[in-house]
């Protein structure tokens, strides 16, 4: 183990304004990343029946789902081949790539017939374009985590890579605001019929923009320290054989984590309106104003890590979450009033934020620089496929099993696993290995 102590300042670290102009170029390229992604989950209860039509709504949701959860297969595999392609080759080129496939598959989305007129060609070409997005994804994940981490000064780098959270839930947000406008704008039949194209229409445009951006952005000190000093080339078998004990801890980190955050805002809008009761409109609505809420949260629990170090907060998300998801769940399925419900979700987006706001910055500072985005990306990928893709899935097949509780049940316990990893892992904030002051 290297111990952080030893490790000498980055040569050429950016001031502080090529910093701030670095992170925040980054960081408007992370929401436009998700924004394209999420738009995928805010508008299935739209267009699921032209891809997967059927008489029960539960049945349509799940195979849209299904697709969801397959999407997240592509993301290891993202997370391995940009993870060493942005390692070899530098963190911006990784990130051109990445919003260049975002790009693509949502273009295809946007203009693919729906099962009418092509038959099963349909959910064929809404497959290959959230594989090609899935592929982006896993690359976007590690690479934007790397790069945020880099960029910010140590002493604040919980406060500045939490932003990509903030981008990441921006991303959402923006999706859900653009369906609250589109249910205002258009009919409930224009929107079923031919609305739900256009978000995914705009993605594709402001993916092109993106594109622009990231071609501008500054490398980080560290990726050029790495090339100066003739550091090994990042590859699988490297991370495999130096770094095995930190690749198993961020997948066991981020899977009560990642689970949690899935269950608590992607699915949360189904279970709104199929549990609950709440119409589409108003499920749309709590979302939204939840997931400002939770946006707000990430850079003051970001920039509390950096006073109190990342354990506290992960533990704290570990133990909140084995306590409080089942109540939580049961209550929310019971209550019928909106502001109950809001309460309810934002309860559960506080107790995620001791996860979500510093999991980039925790994982990017177990690493060093010249395997640190595969580091970062293929492990959360692995577990991020396993838990977080699937919580839909796993939580609708409950349903339709008649027994929903199962799914309150799973995700408790997979906080659980977390919180005995936050227990038994190391401070990282004090043993980073991002040589950067």
């Amino acid at each position: 183990m290297v111990d952080a102590a030893s490790l000498p300042p980055a040569a050429n670290a950016p001031g502080h304004a090529a910093r701030l102009r670095s992170i925040v170029g980054g960081s408007i390229g992370n929401m436009v990343e998700w924004f394209d992604w999420y738009v995928y989950a805010a508008f299935t209860l739209y267009f699921a029946p032209h891809f997967f039509p059927a008489e029960d709504r539960t049945a349509q949701l799940l195979g849209a789902a299904a697709v969801f959860a397959v999407g997240f297969l592509m993301r290891p595999i993202g997370a391995w081949i940009m993870g060493v392609y942005a390692d070899r080759h530098g963190r911006k080129a990784g990130l051109t790539l990445s919003v260049t496939l975002m790009c693509t598959g949502s273009l295809i989305i946007a203009v693919t017939p729906d099962y009418a007129a092509i038959g099963l060609g349909a959910p064929l070409l809404l497959l290959l374009a959230r594989l090609l997005q899935g592929l982006s994804v896993g690359g976007e994940y590690g690479a934007s985590a790397t790069y945020l981490s880099e960029m910010a000064g140590r002493e604040s780098r919980g406060f500045w890579s939490s932003f990509q959270y903030v981008t990441l839930i921006s991303g959402q947000l923006l999706a859900i605001l653009l369906l609250i406008v589109l249910q205002g704008l258009l009919s409930e039949a224009q929107l079923d019929d031919w609305g739900w194209r256009i978000p995914f229409a705009i993605g594709a445009l402001l993916a092109l923009v993106v594109f622009r951006i990231r071609r501008g952005l500054a490398e980080t000190a560290s990726y050029a320290e790495a090339r100066r000093a003739g550091t090994p080339r990042s590859g699988l078998l490297l991370l495999l054989r130096e770094h095995p004990r930190e690749a198993l801890l961020v997948i066991a980190l981020t899977a009560g984590g990642t689970l949690a955050f899935y269950a608590y805002s992607i699915y949360m809008q189904k279970f709104l309106v199929n549990t609950s009761g709440f119409s589409r409109e108003t499920a749309s609505v709590i979302n939204a104003v939840t997931l400002l809420g939770f946006m707000l949260l990430q850079p003051l629990a970001g920039a509390l890590s950096d006073r109190i170090g990342r354990r506290p907060l992960m533990i704290g998300f570990g133990l909140a979450g084995t306590l409080g998801t089942w109540p939580i769940f049961s209550t929310l399925a019971q209550t019928r009033d909106p502001l109950v419900a809001g309460l309810l979700v934002m309860t559960a987006l506080v107790i995620v934020t001791g996860y979500t706001a510093i999991n980039a910055v925790v994982k990017a500072e177990l690493f060093p620089a010249h395997v640190r985005t595969l580091g970062v990306a293929l492990p959360y990928a692995l577990a991020n496929t396993l838990f977080g893709g699937t919580a839909e899935y796993v939580a609708l097949r409950f349903k339709q099993a008649g027994w929903e509780q199962g799914f309150y049940a799973y995700v408790t316990a997979m906080c659980a696993v977390s919180l005995v990893t936050y227990l038994t892992m190391r401070e990282t904030r004090e043993a980073s290995l991002i040589a950067e002051d």
